[in-house]
């Protein structure tokens, strides 16, 4: 893909020809995202499929691993040294990676691993910084939320993220959603309502506050933060889509084990030195949880670059069943008659949002409406012209008779 670079005057300069032209708008590139999606090939078709079963599957396991990986309730290791040695695996994956496709570039092509390309990709991706920062809050939070909620209840809280996931893309990215899909994300919200009564546990409290009350901020919490990452995770992979994503994934793993590693210096300031042994309490199952969530966020940064949040957000609720029915064979949590009317209503929600019915009609480019314009104030001048003419001659031909010479008033 040919990149260009912005000028001060709102113009995009070619790399290639050097050739100028105007900087789209966002309204203009998500139009041609939703055509792009339209028309989108059976390869990426096929991507998106095995994305979607690869994240179903990771994305079940994880809170079962969390569930796991709990002792008497409780957690004997420090979810923020998990989460550093998640970012540090995924760090050593994109290096890998970095090496076999630098292996694997042809003759004339820019070095991936020299430092002019390094230092630049690294200037042009400083965004990932924010959503680096907002996932390290996040993964914590999945810690927190499953000492309150059961996996399942876990995995149909985290779906409320579509919702506002979609405020935020039509905020920010312009992105355009029809009515249509829009009462399908109600609906999902009333199917994780419904699956929701009567989830909470009476007379518990969480930090000295009923459970209720903490629950529910956590929940707040639980669905904003994250939604904030992954749109702006979107937009800063695709707006640099020129860079390699495995590069972009260096960068973005790099900034959150730094604020994962400094999460770990003020747990050890505020607990004492013994928070540093990142490796104290854990377990097999906390290995695995590790590998898990390394591969599900590999998995996300494809979803954000070739795919679409929503549908990776959609993904995770199919996940959902998997979670509830794995939870009830392993742990005894029974899957309630509103479990199922809420998945139900979900599946329902789902089909609604991707059905081709609720696709945006496409809308002439304000260009093509300038010319459109344009060209219809031609045709009334010409037609305007002709007519004139055609009056013209009419009147050169016209006979005209006695009764036509007389004046029209008395004399």
């Amino acid at each position: 893909m040919i990149g260009a670079d912005p000028m001060k005057n709102g113009m995009l300069e070619c790399h290639v020809c050097h050739s100028k032209m105007v900087s789209p708008s966002a309204r203009t590139v998500s139009r041609a995202y939703d055509q792009h999606r339209n028309k989108i090939s059976s390869k990426y078709r096929a991507l998106n499929v095995l994305l979607v079963v690869g994240d179903c599957v990771l994305v079940g396991l994880q809170p079962i691993l969390v569930f796991m990986s709990k002792v008497d309730g409780k957690f004997k290791f420090s979810p923020i040294s998990v989460n550093f040695l998640t970012e540090v695996a995924k760090v050593l994956f994109a290096i890998i990676m970095l090496l076999f496709q630098a292996r694997r570039q042809k003759v004339g092509e820019k070095p991936l691993l020299s430092f002019s390309t390094f230092m630049q990709a690294a200037r042009n991706n400083v965004l990932l910084a924010v959503p680096a920062f907002l996932y390290a809050i996040n993964n914590y939070l999945k810690f927190i939320m499953q000492l309150y909620f059961n996996p399942a209840t876990v995995k149909m809280l985290s779906n409320l993220k579509v919702l506002v996931i979609a405020v935020l893309l039509k905020v920010i990215m312009k992105r355009r959603f029809s009515i249509i899909q829009w009462e399908a994300l109600a609906l999902l919200l009333i199917g994780i309502s419904v699956n929701q009564l009567r989830s909470l546990p009476e007379g518990t409290t969480a930090m000295g506050l009923p459970v209720a009350t903490g629950a529910y901020l956590y929940t707040l919490i639980f669905v904003t933060v994250p939604s904030m990452a992954s749109v702006f995770n979107e937009y800063a992979l695709k707006s640099q889509f020129d860079t390699s994503i495995y590069l972009q994934n260096l960068f973005l793993y790099g900034y959150g084990a730094l604020f994962n590693f400094l999460g770990i210096l003020v747990s050890a300031l505020i607990k004492g030195p013994s928070s540093l042994d990142i490796l104290q309490g854990h377990s097999k199952a906390t290995m695995l949880l590790i590998v898990n969530n390394a591969a599900q966020g590999i998995l996300s940064s494809f979803f954000f670059k070739y795919a679409d949040t929503i549908l990776k957000k959609y993904s995770s609720t199919v996940a959902t069943i998997f979670t509830g029915i794995a939870s009830a064979a392993l742990f005894g949590h029974t899957l309630t008659i509103n479990f199922m009317l809420g998945i139900s209503i979900v599946f329902i929600s789902m089909h609604q949002f991707f059905s081709p019915l609720s696709k945006v009609k496409d809308e002439p480019p304000s260009g093509s409406l300038e010319i459109m314009d344009v060209q219809n104030k031609h045709r009334l001048a010409d037609s305007s012209f002709i007519n004139m003419t055609a009056g013209a001659n009419e009147e050169a031909t016209h006979r005209i008779d006695q009764d036509e010479r007389k004046p029209l008033l008395p004399t």
